[in-house]
């Protein structure tokens, strides 16, 4: 028999009107059947909700309240999940291609494997046929990791039971919650991942990260924090982790 697992693709959105449409219609297309696409809505104002509820066309679960940031709104996501596989899709970002599922389930084919991951291009908001930065990811080592190195969150899939056995995202971090529990995620050596050589994911540019000088500085402050208390490094690792997005920017194409 074909492996084919349940995926769960967890989309956090709020007052996402003009962009989620693409998400879902990316979601619909996909080649790979065994999909449930997971709604976790900050309880928009717009008609984010109403495009949910008419475009969606995957089994689909929907929810709607307020929340304490985007990853209390991930955890919840993960909470309400049903698939082994579980990974986010969120309200800006779309999948590169109709065939990005079905390559991550050919990842898991091996049930030694907990996660995958691949290549992320950031696009421009208005044209998402515009690449702005390509991130290129590689294969994961630890001596890589304390150099700075990290998947793409948004091209990350795991398998629901490491999160489930190893914690969800720690609400304390504002910005960082994602890096801090990759850190974890893939210090343990009971984790297997594999790199898949293709992009995954496109992500329109304008996150909440960069979105001010204040978030650029507290992120900073937290990916320092989340390093020291994995254990992974320091203000060493923090500066190489921003000198490699450098590269990223050059050889972009339209």
């Amino acid at each position: 028999m074909p492996y084919r697992p349940k995926v769960s693709i967890i989309t956090a959105s709020y007052n996402s009107q003009d962009t989620v449409s693409d998400t879902i219609e990316s979601v619909n297309t996909q080649d790979y059947e065994n999909i449930e696409h997971v709604f976790v809505d900050g309880q928009s104002s717009d008609s984010t909700l109403e495009k949910i509820r008419a475009l969606s066309r995957r089994s689909r679960i929907v929810s709607s309240e307020p929340d304490q940031g985007i990853y209390d709104a991930l955890n919840k996501g993960i909470q309400l999940a049903s698939g082994e596989i579980v990974g986010f899709l969120h309200g800006d970002d779309l999948f590169a291609a109709d065939t990005t599922v079905s390559s991550i389930v050919e990842a898991f084919s091996d049930p030694s494997v907990s996660a995958a991951y691949g290549d992320l291009q950031y696009v421009s908001r208005q044209d998402t046929t515009r690449v702005v930065r390509n991130w290129r990811s590689g294969e994961f080592t630890l001596k890589r990791m304390r150099c700075g190195w990290m998947p793409p969150h948004p091209t990350l899939y795991l398998r629901r039971s490491f999160y489930i056995n190893k914690g969800l995202f720690d609400c304390r971090y504002k910005i960082s919650a994602d890096y801090y529990s990759i850190l974890t995620l893939f210090s343990d050596p009971k984790l297997y991942s594999v790199y898949i050589p293709e992009v995954l994911v496109k992500m329109r540019v304008g996150g909440a990260s960069n979105a001010s000088l204040t978030n650029i500085v507290r992120k900073s402050r937290e990916d320092y924090a989340a390093l020291r208390r994995s254990g992974i490094g320091g203000i060493g690792t923090l500066f190489l982790k921003n000198v490699r997005k450098l590269p990223q920017f050059i050889h972009t194409s339209t």
